[in-house]
């Protein structure tokens, strides 16, 4: 039984792979799966709960699934409890591939160094088609609204595309270097050994969270959101190198000496080319592990930094900052869907990538290969 077969029986594997596989469509295609642009924002609908769905009309009529429009009325002052205005004259239906406000499709855009700003690549196809919507005036807030009267769901979905691919940018970066520090201090050893790993050491000794936070601090106010989501990957790849490579050179040490490395060197090939040909291939079993369970660092890195007021900023939506409503506790208590969907997407994310990684581990494991 190959690995690959003995992945697929792995049930918490396959729902990791399947769940990541669902989130990343998702957010990829959040211009047509959002109902809603993220950034508009929604006369009279402040913090409006999701709205609910009606099968039947006031009068008893089953006419399938509708909403009506609602807004926001006045606020109890002592307890808190706002009044919702439903027109209950006005309904609207709910369908599949609706109509609604226009995006580019395939638009490029690329932050070009050093100042990181965005230029555009490719402007893209204008589609108006989105997977659901209404019929009517009324709108459907599956996640209700934020403080600002935005699409919760919108938000969460454009959100994701930040929270979700910093782990890829970020270990697109971190493992390639950490592959080749550790390659070349584990197969030359001596001097050059000993000088890497005392970088290395002296990396894995500076605390994570607090030199993100210190960094981003330092950060100029006037940054755009592309430009600090491309300085925190830079950040968390910097320092996040050191571990992999302390493994790297440990495994090269012990690979170097077998006889098809041996015989490379006999036949005079160039070092590099070893270390790259024939050396880090050897490892590839745990780089892959160990990237399935390296990107939720990455996710989480950015999600503490934007929930602190240090990543990603407001308008722009990220998982973080939608999450740093949760320092007021009366969100907590009165608009609980304003946390509870980042927070859980968080975990599930998080949860899923470790699910995998533990599976790629087992099926991977050369002693289970030999069963």
């Amino acid at each position: 039984m190959n690995w690959w077969q003995r992945l697929k029986k792995n049930p918490l594997a396959r729902f990791g792979a399947v769940l990541l596989l669902v989130f990343y469509i998702a957010v990829f295609a959040a211009d047509f799966v959002a109902p809603y642009d993220p950034y508009t924002s929604q006369l009279n609908g402040s913090l409006l709960p999701p709205t609910q769905v009606y099968w039947r009309n006031t009068a008893g009529e089953f006419i399938g699934p509708h909403v009506y429009p609602t807004t926001q009325g006045q606020t109890d002052l002592e307890t808190g409890d706002r009044e919702l205005i439903v027109d209950y004259t006005n309904p609207a239906g709910l369908r599949l591939l609706t109509r609604g406000y226009t995006y580019n499709l395939f638009r490029l855009t690329l932050p070009l160094p050093p100042t990181f700003e965005e230029v555009e690549i490719f402007s893209g196809i204008p589609v108006n088609l989105h997977l659901f919507g209404t019929t009517g005036e009324a709108r459907f807030n599956l996640l209700g609204t934020d403080e600002q009267g935005r699409d919760q769901f919108s938000r969460l979905l454009h959100g994701g595309r930040i929270s979700l691919s910093i782990g890829l940018v970020g270990i697109a970066i971190t493992f390639p270097l950490g592959m080749l520090i550790g390659g070349i201090s584990g197969y030359f050893g001596g001097l050059v050994d000993s000088t890497l790993m005392r970088i290395v050491e002296v990396l894995m000794t500076i605390p994570s969270i607090y030199l993100l936070v210190a960094l981003a601090a330092v950060l100029p106010p006037g940054l755009s959101s592309t430009q600090r989501f491309v300085l925190i990957v830079l950040i968390t790849s910097f320092i996040g190198w050191a571990g992999l490579a302390r493994v790297i050179r440990g495994q090269v040490l012990s690979i170097k000496e077998r006889e098809f490395v041996q015989a490379a060197k006999s036949m005079g090939a160039n070092p590099f080319y070893i270390i790259a040909r024939h050396v880090l291939p050897q490892t590839a079993t745990y780089i892959i592990i160990s990237a399935t369970l390296a990107v939720p660092g990455f996710i989480v890195a950015e999600s503490v930094l934007s929930l602190i007021g240090l990543g990603i900023q407001q308008p722009d939506p990220s998982w973080g900052n939608m999450l740093s409503l949760a320092t007021n506790a009366s969100i907590l208590v009165l608009q609980p869907w304003l946390i509870w969907p980042p927070a859980l997407l968080i975990i599930l994310t998080v949860l899923a990538f470790n699910l995998l990684g533990d599976g790629l581990r087992d099926a991977l494991d050369p002693r289970s290969l030999r069963r």
